[in-house]
């Protein structure tokens, strides 16, 4: 009987310690919450959470007859094709990786320029900065997917 006493108070407490909330918004648009009342602020009503009762306690399950198994040899002969996926993945993206850290050493080279009415050379910045952002970006995504492959990888046993 205690213990169900008990129980029930433990889940009545997060409703115990549930509090006001007050939201206002500046001229500015800034936002500010608080658990006391603000000027021009609005109360914020808010759902309690749907609260899960645990299990009186945890049974292991048996595995259910006809559930399909996988042998050891299988397992591994699946894990060595995964691998072998993720490595031929990792070496062509590290050759994409190559070739976009060459096409932005190239862009970085040769910047866009244009003979003006002055009869004089000038830089176009902004065709060059666009053209510097799209190799950066190709080399970045072409490292992310070599860290994630690699991470992928790691995780193989």
């Amino acid at each position: 009987m205690k213990i169900r006493i008990l129980t029930a108070l433990l889940f009545a407490a997060p409703t115990l310690a549930q509090a006001e909330i007050y939201k206002a918004v500046d001229a500015d648009g800034h936002v500010t919450y608080s658990s006391t009342p603000i000027k021009g602020g609005k109360k914020i009503v808010l759902e309690p959470l749907p609260t899960m009762v645990p299990p009186a306690r945890a049974r292991a399950t048996p595995t259910p007859e006809g559930f399909p198994k996988v042998d050891g040899e299988t397992q591994r002969g699946r894990d060595d094709t995964r691998r072998r996926i993720l490595q031929d993945e990792l070496s062509a993206e590290q050759k994409l990786l190559e070739e976009a850290q060459q096409n932005q050493k190239e862009a970085e080279s040769n910047p866009e320029v244009f003979r003006g009415k002055d009869g004089k050379t000038h830089r176009n910045t902004a065709k060059f900065d666009e053209k510097m952002k799209a190799a950066n970006e190709e080399v970045s995504l072409h490292q992310a997917n070599i860290d994630a492959l690699k991470s992928e990888l790691s995780k193989l046993k």
